[in-house]
């Protein structure tokens, strides 16, 4: 007995097309990458907009003199001499000294600072910090406990309002607006 029908095959397949021309084998490519399931690819999480910086840290136990500058982030654990500019965050941990200034877009000292902070979008004082120097930031947050010493200019922006250069124009556009006009 037979399984297949009796007759010819193409006449018994539903569909005009169902035998593929034959085709030259074509050479196998080995893939790597993991099989993707359906579940997957929704659960996926998105991948971050920016690459984080890279932190570089002074360790507890050395001593540095020179001048750190870049694009990553600093953590300073031990004692630093000279000027610190990056473009990422500087923090200086409980137990360190940094005696130079500073450049940075965030700054959180648990430690001693001696030295000016510069153009800086945020410093945080935790409670163990000591800072000696002139602070000029968007925001400042102290904590109880820390210790400052200096001049402190927070929450200018940078169009000349926080070095006082501008004082005259800032008038003379204020007088225009009708405000401060003394007859």
């Amino acid at each position: 007995m037979s399984i297949f029908p009796q007759g010819s095959a193409k006449k018994d397949l539903p569909f005009k097309d169902a035998v593929a021309p034959a085709r030259e084998p074509s050479p196998a490519i080995a893939s790597f990458e993991p099989a993707e399931t359906p579940f997957q690819a929704t659960q996926r999480p998105a991948a971050p907009a920016a690459p984080q910086a890279r932190e570089s840290v002074i360790a507890s136990d050395l001593t540095i003199e020179g001048k750190i500058s870049g694009s990553g982030n600093v953590r300073i654990a031990g004692k630093f001499k000279g000027d610190v500019n990056v473009e990422g965050d500087l923090t200086i941990d409980g137990g360190a000294r940094l005696n130079g200034g500073v450049r940075a877009r965030r700054v959180t000292v648990a430690g001693e600072l001696e030295g000016n902070i510069e153009s800086a979008e945020r410093v945080e004082l935790q409670p163990s910090a000591v800072l000696v120097g002139d602070v000029k930031a968007g925001t400042l947050t102290v904590a109880s406990g820390s210790r400052i010493r200096g001049h402190v200019e927070c929450g200018w922006d940078d169009a000349g309002t926080a070095t006082g250069k501008d004082d005259k124009a800032q008038k003379d556009s204020r007088d225009k607006a009708g405000l401060d006009v003394v007859p």
